[in-house]
């Protein structure tokens, strides 16, 4: 049940830059870093961390990740909804792939924190998700606000 959890959200973050501009997924609205496309890209690496770093014990830099959640949030001007979207995919595919005849009491030994079994590596994965569909549906529904026109 938890993988199905985690895949209707990785679905919801997916599906938060559809009908959204490349203007208005890199608007800065918050104070942070954080952005509707710097969402997308940030779980990007969060899946790559947990089921490439954490799985294998393979470095964040033998993986092409940036060192820190921070930078993960962080968008070159390459950067598209659609090279995002794709990237993403890419990367929860891959995780599936890891995951595969895997159970929650299997250990992924590579975290910073030692060793983690697999369960505990999906509820974080779920809240992390969870978090930041949030953030994600806060940040969509200030962009179709300013879309509205004034009641006046």
């Amino acid at each position: 049940m938890i993988q199905v959890f985690i895949d209707e959200h990785r679905r919801i973050l997916m599906t938060c830059l559809d009908g959204i501009s490349e203007s208005e997924a890199r608007a800065k609205l918050v104070d942070s870093k954080t952005t509707l496309l710097g969402l997308v890209k940030h779980a990007t690496f969060v899946e790559r961390v947990w089921f490439g770093e954490a799985a294998t014990g393979t470095s964040r830099s033998d993986l092409g990740l940036v060192a820190t959640p921070d930078e993960s949030f962080v968008l070159e001007a390459a950067d598209t909804i659609e090279s995002i979207q794709d990237s993403y995919a890419q990367a929860i595919e891959e995780s599936r792939q890891v995951l595969k005849g895997k159970t929650g009491d299997d250990i992924f030994p590579g975290n910073r924190r030692g060793p983690l079994p697999v369960r505990w590596v999906l509820l974080h994965m779920l809240r992390e998700l969870a978090q930041h569909c949030g953030h994600a549906d806060i940040l969509r529904e200030q962009i179709l606000a300013t879309r509205k026109p004034s009641a006046s």
